[in-house]
């Protein structure tokens, strides 16, 4: 006999403290010991979770009025713009907005988790005036707990598939897949797999328009599918499928959510991110449904893309397992490649163990969703192109034999290698030896190019790199450090935590760099 239950029935069993809540991971492991139909009548829900960078985010705040009142129209928060073309004092801050003057390394993901920490923040807006809204400028400070509301809508969420990344080219790529070593020097994926959401229900029977969820440490739910939807996508015999597919738009009060789970990120000359955690629950209905959550990393494909190809349409160089991306190297046309995450699979198990603890203990019931996905979904596509050279920056100390000092070295290294020059200690006198410390900034084939130059010149080369520094408060072992650690300092353990060998740290600072919460530093 099929064994099905109902949402109510779920939900009456977590109200008494009866259910039996696993997470993704563990009911793995169940269904192999016990059979598909017995493990559907012992398991009620299955908790699935994800942690990683998720670009289109951004929060809804309420200032409340100001007197005399203001109708804002250019809003910075922190130097951060954020968009005022809603009400007089509605505004929505893109988590990926740059400041004006930090760049990249401060954005609308810092403001916005500055404003969940209950820090204030600096406002200011200005307006043109009008006889209803006299006031033409505000400058004041607002905190989460001063404003009216403040409330994450995050428009495109929670990827049920993704692309695997590589670079084919001979120059290094920054990207908002991580840093991509050139040659085919490494891959790199972001998604937490069998234990992922959408994964878990891949036709989106349980999740849908309203369901509930847990959202950066509080109840938050699903408002509309998200953007880039596209359900009408190749799938294998379950359903699941093969590349890019749903999507999340998700919503939830920020004034209850928590930096642990919801950080923001910088990805290196991309720009700023945020990583936010989310959890939802899969309620057990019937077999079929025990059949889809019970699904592994290896039964879990998606293709390696070239990233060097400056075109929508990029090539595939192939399709992979989660499995094999796990293992941190996989075997490409008879090359052994390695391996990395974007995301943090250790922070995925931690949210997912949380709601699992939230649904034993009453906290959180399961909501039927009030309106189902669409099935054929297709994406439209805009015909634009674009293509942006990418620089880099080093630093170098040059020491000049006595004939030199006199020669344009600068000039020539500015004229002919179109590099950008900040020079940070000079010691030079004519006919004397000299030494010069700057930083050159410029694309890579370039600098390598200049210091050929340099060499040929008689010039010595130092290139300066320092030891480094992990903030383990800040670290949450999502692993992108260690696909631009090329000498396996930086691992990842059995447990997916981030592990740091000193011994095999050449100081080259590219992990710096690459470590999208800027957790580790340099000491000197």
């Amino acid at each position: 006999m099929r064994v099905e239950k109902s949402y109510k029935e779920i939900n009456e069993k977590i109200r008494k403290g009866k259910a039996v809540v696993v997470t993704a991971e563990e009911v793995i492991p169940i269904v192999k010991e016990r059979g598909i139909k017995e493990a559907t009548k012992d398991v009620d829900v299955v908790t699935t979770a994800t942690f990683g960078p998720m670009c289109s985010s951004g929060a809804f705040l309420n200032f409340g009025h100001s007197d005399p009142p203001i109708k804002m129209s250019e809003i910075y928060l922190n130097g951060v713009s954020a968009y005022g073309g809603l009400a007089a004092v509605d505004v929505y801050l893109g988590a990926t907005e740059e400041s004006e003057e930090k760049g990249i390394e401060y954005g609308g993901a810092h403001v916005i988790c500055d404003l969940i920490d209950g820090k204030k923040i600096h406002l200011r807006a200005t307006a043109r005036g009008t006889d209803c809204y006299p006031c033409k400028e505000v400058e004041t400070y607002i905190t989460k707990d001063k404003i009216n509301e403040a409330y994450l809508f995050n428009p495109r969420n929670c990827y049920q598939n993704y692309n695997a990344a590589i670079n084919t080219s001979d120059r290094r790529l920054y990207t908002y897949m991580g840093i991509l070593q050139p040659n085919r020097g490494n891959i790199t994926y972001s998604t937490s797999g069998q234990l992922s959401p959408l994964f878990n229900d891949p036709l989106y029977r349980t999740i849908g328009v309203g369901t509930r969820i847990f959202l950066g440490g509080t109840v938050g739910y699903v408002s509309w599918h998200g953007t880039q939807f596209k359900s009408a996508c190749e799938r294998d015999e379950n359903g699941v499928p093969l590349g890019a597919a749903g999507t999340l738009a998700v919503i939830g009060d920020l004034k209850n959510m928590s930096t642990k789970y919801i950080k923001p990120a910088v990805l290196e000359k991309y720009g700023t991110s945020i990583f936010v955690g989310i959890g939802i629950p899969i309620p057990i209905l019937d077999e079929d449904m025990m059949k889809q959550v019970a699904v592994e990393d290896k039964d879990l494909y998606t293709n390696i893309i070239d990233y060097s190809v400056s075109k929508r349409s990029k090539p595939s160089l192939g399709r992979v397992s989660y499995a094999q991306l796990r293992s941190g190297k996989i075997n490409l046309e008879g090359e052994e490649i390695r391996t990395a995450p974007l995301s943090s699979l250790h922070k995925a198990r931690e949210i997912a163990q949380e709601l699992k603890d939230w649904i034993k203990e009453g906290k959180f019931l399961i909501q039927q969703p009030i309106q189902q996905f669409p099935l054929d979904n297709k994406l439209s596509s805009l015909e634009i192109e674009e293509e942006e050279a990418l620089r880099m920056k080093r630093l170098l100390l040059l020491s000049f034999p006595s004939n030199l000092t006199g020669e344009p070295i600068t000039y020539t290294l500015i004229k002919n290698y179109d590099l950008r020059i900040n020079i940070l200690r000079a010691s030079i006198d004519y006919n004397i030896e000299g030494s010069l410390f700057l930083q050159v900034e410029g694309l890579e084939e370039k600098l390598d190019l200049s210091m050929e130059y340099l060499k040929i010149k008689g010039i010595k080369v130092n290139v300066i790199n320092t030891a480094i520094k992990i903030d383990e408060d800040s670290c949450i072992s999502c692993g992108a450090c260690t696909a631009i650690c090329g000498v396996g300092a930086l691992i990842m353990d059995e447990d997916w935590k981030l592990e740091f060998n000193k011994d095999r740290c050449l100081d080259c600072k590219l992990c710096i760099r690459a470590c999208p919460l800027r957790a580790i530093t340099s000491i000197v």
